[in-house]
């Protein structure tokens, strides 16, 4: 079989992958160990939240699926962060996990260019430095140019809970065991990290009377710019929590979790310890939260957030038992914790193209990330640079100031993690302006240029821009400018006729008024960085011979080998002082780059 994309892995990444180079008639195939685990919510069934609801909103003003989809299956929707600033709201909703794989299956079906196929890949094929195709563990190959790999956590995953152990996926579904072996023929760095989940317990058996109801908001805020039907909250979540009794169960029985027995070796995420963990670590608390989610509208399964463990079976069994409103609770599937193999991110290109084979790109938890929602940024992001791969153009680098995605890109490739990397709005230096509600202003025309962007987006874009100009013009014409920036006026206050503008127009009007001038400072500063992320600096630089860059700066600079000067300037061990030689060569080699053009005949 002969394609134009391989993609192998059908999460979160692989699918907005394959979706994103067939829609750009590129012909794709998309393999999967198992249909059943397509867009599999493993974890929290809920898509969204600080930072990661931003990467939502730029893949769908990219033009990929994942916000289509969860508006679709909203069980319940909430913004966080309503108390602060516009930089930090972020929408989050609770998904039902089984309408997503359904609805997500429905995109992939329905998609012109795209084949799926229940295999489980064995090697990359390679050949003279290029990606060639993939063997699946049948023997027969599958050749294609571009391949993009997006294996989630399935690769030598293990299942711990006490002292049993399993190598298998998320939800008993099979591990990869073969796979890990050809990405180190690749060349690849690989380590062991490690996530958790807790226990899923049959809604019948909760008593809901002695917790907090959290309810959603209404009317509710949609993730797709192109969504304009009223969504509705058919679901409410519940708040509970730990108690002195929870923590001593945990404290007498630490010595049987495999994360205190040295069994587990992988290294967890920091944002979403196990409960054992926050025990330990936060020994002066006495009480943790604890929310209860529903999980799907066709079972009975419920989620408990906050308690990911892999503590024991009957340890846990007490555990829930202890905590308020639990204390009758029926155990469906009990928490564990997931061991998996995955690369050094800093073995890529910003593009997540590899570093030592060409037309090989990687994408999500794969490249050490966490979160269905930064494994679909990433598999967007290689969907569209596969296509131009192809077609021999440069590749689409997203920078720190024009998405979460760059900021997410720039961090993985230049600096690496040692922990699944999760997104947060504090990981991004221009986060006033990389806000939710205007991704669509910040990307949409990047989706056109790329061939993403339906004709309904474009005109979409083209009334927000034209009516927030036209309300800012308005406001600012009539003097009520000054009074808008008052924290108690809305722009509801100060236009007299607000239903002839769009709700998201009337939105982005305020906040470029209220937050003008920290808009303007924020302008200005990247203004002033963007000399140092406009100068490129070629593959072949040869750091190791520079004898004015220390050592150290030689290695990083040699192992990365950052794209731009801006990019150079981040990467740990590389000095001010470094930059300032390394721009004296990129000038030196400039200007003779120029005499020997001048000089040709």
């Amino acid at each position: 079989m002969n394609y134009d994309v391989l993609v192998v892995g059908a999460g979160h990444a692989g699918c907005e992958a394959a979706l994103a180079t067939a829609r750009l008639n590129l012909n794709t195939l998309l393999i999967t160990m198992n249909i059943d685990s397509v867009a599999l919510l493993a974890c929290n069934p809920s898509i969204g939240g600080t930072g990661k609801g931003h990467l939502v909103r730029e893949i769908d003003a990219l033009g990929g699926e994942m916000a289509h989809v969860i508006d679709d299956v909203i069980l319940q929707c909430r913004m966080l962060n309503k108390s602060k600033g516009p930089a930090v709201h972020s929408l989050r909703a609770q998904a039902d996990k089984n309408a997503y794989h359904g609805r997500m299956l429905k995109a992939l079906f329905s998609q012109d260019n795209l084949d799926l196929l229940q295999a489980e890949a064995e090697e990359i094929i390679v050949e003279n430095g290029k990606a060639k195709g993939i063997k699946i563990t049948s023997g027969e190959c599958i050749y294609a140019p571009c391949v993009i790999i997006a294996t989630g956590v399935y690769l030598n995953s293990r299942i711990i809970i006490g002292e049993h152990s399993e190598y298998i996926g998320p939800q008993g579904f099979a591990s990869s065991k073969h796979f890990s072996k050809s990405l180190l023929d690749c060349g690849f760095s690989l380590r062991r990290f490690k996530t958790g989940t807790p226990a899923r317990v049959d809604y019948r058996s909760i008593d809901f009377s002695k917790m907090q109801a959290q309810h959603g908001d209404e009317p509710i805020v949609p993730f797709s710019f192109l969504t304009d039907r009223r969504l509705i909250n058919t679901h409410c979540c519940y708040l509970t929590w730990t108690n002195e009794k929870t923590h001593d169960i945990i404290r007498k029985n630490l010595h049987l979790s495999p994360m205190f027995s040295g069994d587990i070796k992988g290294t967890g995420a920091r944002y979403c310890p196990s409960i054992e963990d926050k025990i330990y670590r936060f020994a002066d608390k006495d009480r943790h939260q604890i929310f209860l989610e529903p999980e799907t509208s066709s079972a009975m399964e419920w989620y408990v957030q906050g308690m990911s463990s892999s503590l024991p079976k009957n340890v846990q069994q007490d555990m829930y038992h202890s905590v308020e409103g639990l204390e009758n609770v029926k155990i469906i599937r009990h928490a564990y914790a997931i061991e998996y193999d995955c690369i050094d991110p800093t073995d890529l290109f910003p593009s997540l193209e590899s570093k030592q084979i060409k037309g090989l790109y990687l994408a999500g938890q794969v490249n050490g990330t966490s979160g269905y929602e930064e494994a679909g940024a990433q598999g967007l992001l290689c969907g569209i640079n596969a296509s131009l791969y192809l077609k021999g153009e440069k590749p689409f680098i997203p920078t720190r100031d024009m998405s979460y995605i760059g900021v997410m890109c720039d961090d993985l490739t230049s600096k690496g993690t040692d922990e699944p990397y999760r997104m947060m709005t504090s990981r991004a230096e221009h986060r006033l302006h990389l806000r939710q509600d205007n991704a669509d202003i910040r990307l949409t025309k990047i989706a056109e240029r790329v061939g993403l962007a339906s004709e309904e987006r474009l005109e979409r874009l083209h009334i927000k821009t034209s009516q927030t100009e036209e309300l800012i013009d308005i406001i600012k014409s009539s003097g009520k400018d000054a009074m808008l920036r008052r924290p108690e006026v809305s722009i509801y206050d100060v236009i007299e006729n607000p239903k002839d503008y769009k709700r998201y127009s009337l939105e982005q009007a305020q906040i470029q008024i209220k937050y003008e001038g920290y808009l303007k400072k924020e302008r200005a500063h990247v203004r002033s960085t963007a000399a140092m992320e406009n100068r490129s600096l070629p593959s072949d630089t040869p750091y190791l011979s520079m004898d004015s860059l220390r050592i150290e700066a030689r290695q990083k600079l040699n192992k990365i080998k950052p794209v731009s000067l801006g990019q150079a300037s981040r990467i740990p061990g590389v000095s001010p002082a470094d930059i300032a030689v390394l721009s004296v060569w990129l000038r030196k080699n400039e200007e003779e780059a120029i005499q020997a053009k001048e000089q040709t005949p």
